[in-house]
């Protein structure tokens, strides 16, 4: 989602350039979906990619969607599945999609027909694995009885912890990898954010209420102990907070996005940074589950989550 577009605007070149790093480092799984950039972004993943296929998983997602006239909806119509997989297939420039995702829950469709259809693409040799974007719990338990989930992907970080009491648990407990998107915040705990004119013209963030005014002032602080632990222990803020995270659970698998090779670097070396019992003990007395101030979306974004 940060490649060039989503956060501002970038280089396609340096984009595919941190795409190939990563699969010459080892980091194979590429999450997108058609909503970024109305598409762009599968397309740039799809330059990316070309002549390289075996070297990646792909995911995407459907169902996040805009009206006529341009506001936001969601559409998990049987027909339109087939429809939006067929069209996230030609713009990546691949036969078959390692993980189709529903971006964001259809509560006008039952979730069973929505699955269903999804099935129906696997038999037809499009899609591998299933998986499931902001689903409540009990939206999770149908859609895997209709037909096995795979992952179910929500956002999880330091200030975002509203998954830890009941849908990491469901996941552990019917075996779903559970993939936490924007775990650093989206950037908060990436460094990079300093006060509001840290972010650039376009940004999306600045339509988020997390980073606005005096929301924003208030979460900086969030980043303080994070930035104290990071440099006792000689790394980035950013590494701390995955630490963090990847500490959770084994069941945890984290997609932190960048642009920078250099971050990208970073990243993948976090599964070799150990938090102590004490240091993690430490975080959660010191940034509490509701310490964030302001919702993680804006109004019309939250009333889209499934709870």
């Amino acid at each position: 989602m940060v490649l060039p577009g989503f956060y501002g605007a970038g280089s396609e070149e340096d984009a595919i350039a941190t795409l190939h790093r990563a699969a010459d480092i080892g980091v194979n799984f590429l999450d997108s979906s058609d909503l970024y950039g109305a598409g762009e972004n599968e397309k740039l993943i799809g330059r990316a990619i070309a002549g390289r296929r075996d070297d990646y998983i792909i995911a995407t997602k459907f169902g996040n969607v805009r009206t006529a006239e341009g506001k936001p909806g969601i559409d998990g119509r049987p027909e339109y599945v087939q429809q939006a997989c067929d069209a996230s297939l030609q713009r990546l420039g691949i036969d078959v999609i390692d993980l189709y995702y529903q971006h964001r829950v259809d509560t006008a469709v039952p979730i069973e027909d929505t699955v269903g259809a999804m099935s129906r693409l696997i038999e037809q040799g499009k899609v591998r694995y299933l998986g499931l974007s902001e689903a409540a719990v009990d939206t999770v338990r149908r859609a895997h009885a209709t037909y096995p989930i795979t992952a179910l992907q929500c956002e999880y970080s330091l200030w975002s912890r509203e998954v830890e009491n009941e849908i990491v648990p469901l996941t552990g407990e019917l075996g779903i990898g559970f993939v936490a998107y924007s775990p650093l915040g989206r950037g908060i705990f990436g460094g990079d954010v300093t006060g509001p004119d840290s972010l650039a013209e376009g940004d999306r963030r600045r339509d988020h209420p997390r980073y606005q005014g005096e929301n924003l002032a208030r979460n900086l602080e969030l980043v303080e102990p994070v930035r104290k632990l990071a440099s006792a222990k000689g790394i980035t803020v950013a590494q701390v907070a995955l630490a963090w995270l990847l500490s959770r659970s084994e069941n945890i698998f984290a997609i932190p996005g960048t642009r920078r090779i250099a971050h990208l670097d970073a990243n993948a070396a976090v599964p070799d940074i150990i938090l102590t019992p004490d240091e993690i003990s430490q975080l959660d007395a010191e940034i509490q589950p509701n310490a964030a101030q302001g919702t993680r979306y804006p109004a019309a974004a939250m009333a889209a989550l499934n709870r």
